[in-house]
């Protein structure tokens, strides 16, 4: 690329920028009290936003103590942690199509979903069985979030064991590791199926995706993976453009490839064993957003990586508040479902024409 191509490519990528990233805060500001508002209990827009001013301490409490249980309690806390694992799981799904160079990549690609399955499968089939728990405290069903990030944990590290076979994380022993260890957890969750009938549907349900019934108690697990994860991956932004060029020119500008890789696969990874463990697994968001957003920015990492946390984030936002609202009588769907029926033919379409 000359000169001349290359300024007007970087000037028109920052204009693109400083139009889509306010457009991205100004909407997921925005959409935080709009998506309290559905729910299976009505609840007026005007007392939704007296609830949430009462509940971050702006105003005084409401009259109806429910009004502030329903609103800052259940639907703000689903709120925030849709956000964070919708932008978590497209932040990282970023950093391993720039790491891996494969535009298939996405969180799941190193088995962290299989891990985490098996681990809850576990946690579902033992903490079922009467009495169990009293002798190991282990098969609460509890634990079943702790044991999901056990799981995801365990198989990154069998993954990065197994990648790292000569001595350096090279993409395709990476990507064939994940696709070994993803197989094996895989039938071994298939087993505990098959071994204990009774825990199917739990498992499934869980396997889908879903933010039912979790809370502000669930945040401190989330945060525990998500904020390292993010300062792995967001300080090897640079890392992430040097290794686009490729393994030998990448080391030929100083670049320790081995050690840039294993940082940012364990950042992302990190960030998306904390959101399978709270919410299930939920595909297609960190597939379908990065390339979405590399359309509006160009490729620069940097700009990516900060959009895809607000567009992953308002994506997983509106597939739950689309799940928790198509159904009638409190019923819900599995917010995977959602963003499976939406990111599928939406990414078929653009593999076909792009």
């Amino acid at each position: 690329m000359s000169r001349r191509a290359f300024f007007s490519f970087f000037c028109a990528s920052s204009a693109r920028w400083r139009l889509v990233f306010p457009a991205l805060v100004l909407l997921w500001l925005v959409s935080v009290p709009l998506a309290c508002l559905p729910g299976p209990a009505s609840v007026p827009a005007g007392e939704v936003v007296a609830a949430l001013a009462a509940f971050l301490g702006l105003a005084p409490l409401p009259d109806d103590p429910v009004r502030l249980l329903v609103v800052g309690h259940i639907r703000l806390a689903r709120v925030c942690l849709a956000l964070l694992c919708g932008g978590a799981l497209a932040v990282a799904g970023a950093a391993l199509q720039g790491v891996l160079r494969n535009p298939l990549a996405d969180p799941f690609t190193l088995g962290i979903s299989a891990g985490a399955a098996c681990g809850a499968s576990l946690a579902i089939a033992f903490g079922q069985i009467p009495g169990l728990w009293t002798l190991w405290p282990w098969a609460s069903p509890a634990l079943v979030a702790p044991a999901a990030l056990a799981g995801a944990l365990a198989a990154l590290a069998g993954t990065l064991w197994l990648g790292s076979a000569h001595g350096s994380f090279r993409r395709e022993s990476v990507v064939l590791a994940g696709i070994a260890v993803a197989a094996f957890l895989g039938a071994l969750v298939a087993l505990i199926k098959a071994l204990n009938e009774e825990s199917v549907t739990s498992i499934v349900f869980w396997i889908m995706g879903s933010l039912q019934g979790r809370g502000w108690e669930n945040m401190p697990l989330l945060l525990a993976t998500f904020v390292p994860g993010l300062l792995a991956v967001g300080l090897g932004w640079r890392a992430l453009d040097v290794l686009a060029l490729g393994d030998e020119q990448a080391a030929q500008t100083g670049l320790d490839v081995g050690r840039a890789r294993f940082w940012l696969l364990a950042g992302a990874s990190c960030m998306t064993a904390g959101c399978v463990a709270v919410t299930g697994i939920i595909g297609f968001v960190g597939l379908v957003v990065p390339h979405v957003l590399r359309l509006l920015l160009g490729w620069g990492n940097g700009p990516l990586l900060v959009g895809a946390f607000f567009g992953g984030g308002l994506l997983l936002l509106w597939a739950d508040v689309l799940a928790r609202s198509v159904l009638s009588g409190g019923q819900e769907l599995p917010v995977g479902v959602v963003t499976a029926l939406l990111g599928g033919p939406f990414f078929a379409f653009m593999v076909r024409r792009r």
